[in-house]
């Protein structure tokens, strides 16, 4: 069970344990938004609810520029599992300008591809193969990138991260 952290002002921070946010709300450093209906927690001192989303008490101050690490996964969950040359399923990323001849890992210069494409492609541009990327490479935006855990929402969550339903 997970629990979503609001800052005071009511943007995400986090995704926590139900224990956590549970002793965050025993301590008075947060209060619990949204419950889960039917799953008490029942504990020595009494019977409380289950906390699905907890807004802090005092405000925390976090870095204006929080910056998306570059990974593997990440680059398959940003193109949707699809292949930027075919279209067809992906399973792996590549290098739209080969590490070879000065290309990055940054999110402007990876994207998913099958194993046929990227076997195919090689060490080559795609120019050079005469093919064109299906959308252009950018790097993510939005809470659901931001904020650790979210990956996996909870549909109680979903008015306070901003996705659509």
């Amino acid at each position: 069970m997970r629990t979503l952290v609001l800052n005071a002002g009511y943007e995400p921070l986090a995704v926590v344990s139900f224990r956590r946010a549970l002793l965050l709300v025993l301590n008075d450093k947060a209060t619990i938004v949204e419950h889960v209906v039917h799953d008490p927690v029942v504990g020595i001192d009494g019977i409380y609810e289950r906390p699905a989303v907890i807004v802090l008490t005092r405000y925390v101050r976090i870095p204006s520029a929080r910056r998306v690490p570059v990974t593997r996964r990440g680059v398959l969950r940003r193109d949707g599992h699809r292949c930027a040359y075919c279209g067809k399923a992906a399973a792996t990323i590549d290098h739209v300008l080969p590490r070879s001849r000065g290309g990055s890992n940054s999110w402007e210069n990876l994207v998913a591809c099958c194993l046929r494409c990227n076997n195919h492609k090689s060490d080559h541009t795609p120019q050079e193969m005469g093919w064109e990327l299906r959308w252009a490479p950018k790097p993510p935006r939005g809470p659901q990138w931001t904020v650790r855990g979210t990956e996996r929402t909870d549909p109680t969550w979903e008015p306070y991260l901003g996705l659509a339903a």
